[in-house]
């Protein structure tokens, strides 16, 4: 009898239809670029512990670190054990560590020393052949965008990039994808001449998030939302990420890039365009792709793009009961810089679902609290039957997904004031991830570096999507350039006065979460 063919990396005792038993990568390792940062240290080698710690890692899987940093092997495991030891989600076990242990590597070497890249590939030949993990590599670039084309020049010219028979070979890119769309589109043209396009993975970590991925699940697995998400009932959306915390540390990295290239071109449209889209025939990625990008293609600014934008950068103020310093008086930044760390827009999707519907977008440093919604605004009813003093603090209908740090849902509505008035009141309703289920969510990278080994594309964006997102966000970008400098905001409070101004024209505020 034949057997069916199944795909690389794909376990072949699991039924894909069966979603009560969990993905498990098949037999693989993953190459880490830039091991030294935060991001590794923080998200990457705990998120790979926490998979092995589950079980959905392969026994013999391989992570290999490649740095400049003069190290041994030896070091390199010492530095991945700290890691785990100060963010993993999941329990310190020494049987899980041993596992993992035993598949590190490290490979000395600068991205434009052609002799390391040698050394690269012959270390992931040997883990080939010593931990079985079948010429199955992911290289994870977490690294400054500007160094993507020689790290991609160099896994081509050392084969690292070419798989044999049935193996395969896949690359992960951080995030920001270009600053406009023409670097977008030469980053792409870049990675593509070394990969194929399936085989390209660009990591939106929100788009890992359990909240974001039950916004879909709120959408479509229920008859109660559906009906009403649409201009004929919805007033407005409102789509916040908001940050305690300043630019610290990051210098190299933020100036010149700003809050609106480094958070509204990929998390919160790639929100918009979740909470917009249509229904998808199915939950596969093209499915997804394909509503996605109709949002994404539909989106404008109004051309009065001065009325409609917003942005500020943090003076010196208290934060968290401490004084807290300016953007221009952090370290490593250019005393007369006009990269901006709060940046608001409004957008509007001309569909017939939501034309007349403006969706607010919004992100900050220093703002009043860390905190990541969408907020769907419902108009109010067309007619209330009771006295006007009844109904004076009764605001409008929403609900609100909370993504981020209480995870759950708020609707809020009116009901009447205990008593023997009839007096209305805004109350909500709550659903929160941490009492409705046991378990803990997985960190996003547990779940999107898990997808990569898996070849499961759903939650990354394609180029498309990415250059969609350039096509809206490069008008704004190119007006504040030729217009004056960012507003000034007080660390501790919720943006710029002309973020209050831009909603007040349209008769709306920002919800103070």
């Amino acid at each position: 009898m034949s057997r069916a063919k199944v795909a690389p990396g794909v376990n072949p005792l699991r039924d894909p239809r069966d979603r009560r038993l969990p993905r498990i990568a098949g037999p693989c390792g993953l190459v880490i670029f830039g091991v030294t940062g935060d991001l590794a240290r923080k998200k990457l080698m705990p998120a790979v512990y926490d998979l092995t710690n589950r079980g959905l890692l392969p026994p013999g899987f391989a992570l290999t670190g490649f740095a400049r940093r003069d190290w041994e092997t030896e070091d390199f495991a010492q530095i991945v054990h700290d890691a785990v030891r100060d963010h993993a989600r999941t329990p310190f076990r020494e049987a899980t560590w041993r596992q993992m242990s035993e598949g590190i590597r490290f490979v000395q070497g600068t991205f434009d020393d052609d002799d390391a890249f040698d050394r690269l590939r012959t270390t992931v030949e040997d883990l080939d052949r010593s931990r079985g993990t079948g010429g199955n590599h992911a290289f994870y670039l977490s690294v400054p965008p500007s160094s993507f084309p020689v790290v991609c020049e160099q896994l081509s010219r050392s084969g690292l990039s070419q798989p044999s028979g049935d193996a395969w070979r896949r690359v992960v890119i951080e995030k920001p994808f270009g600053h406009d769309l023409a670097s977008a589109r030469e980053l792409q043209n870049i990675v593509s001449s070394v990969f194929r396009p399936d085989d390209i993975f660009r990591i939106d970590h929100y788009l890992g998030k359990e909240t974001v991925q039950n916004l879909l699940a709120l959408r479509f697995a229920n008859q109660l939302f559906e009906p009403i998400w649409n201009a004929n009932h919805v007033d407005h959306v409102q789509i916040t990420m908001a940050e305690d915390i300043g630019i610290g540390g990051r210098a190299s990295y933020y100036d010149g890039i700003g809050a609106a290239r480094d958070v509204i071109q990929n998390h919160l449209l790639q929100l918009l365009a979740l909470t917009a889209m249509e229904e998808p025939v199915s939950f596969d990625a093209q499915s997804l792709r394909a509503e996605k990008e109709k949002v994404l293609s539909a989106v404008r600014v109004p051309r009065d793009i001065g009325r409609h934008t917003a942005r500020g950068q943090y003076t010196a103020g208290w934060q968290g009961g401490e004084s807290v310093v300016g953007f221009l008086e952090e370290e490593g930044f250019n005393p007369h810089s006009t990269t901006e760390t709060f940046a608001a827009i409004r957008v509007d999707i001309d569909t017939r679902r939501w034309a007349g519907v403006p969706f607010y977008l919004r992100s900050g440093k220093r703002l009043a609290k860390r905190v990541t919604e969408i907020a769907v605004v419902f108009k109010r009813a067309p007619h209330l039957p009771f006295e006007s003093t009844a109904t004076e603090e009764l605001g409008k209908n929403a609900l609100v997904i909370r993504v981020q740090p209480d995870e759950g849902v708020t609707l809020r509505f009116g009901a009447k004031v205990p008593g023997t008035q009839m007096e209305v009141r805004d109350v909500t309703m709550d659903f929160g991830y941490g009492h409705a289920f046991t378990e803990a969510s997985p960190e996003a990278y547990e779940r999107l570096i898990l997808d990569v080994l898996l070849g499961d594309p759903p939650l990354f964006p394609q180029n498309t999507e990415v250059e969609l997102s350039w096509k809206i966000l490069d008008p704004v970008i190119n007006y504040w350039a030729n217009h004056g400098k960012p507003d000034d905001y007080r660390a501790g409070t919720w943006g710029p006065r002309t973020a209050d101004e831009m909603m007040a024209r349209d008769g709306r505020a920002w919800r103070l979460p």
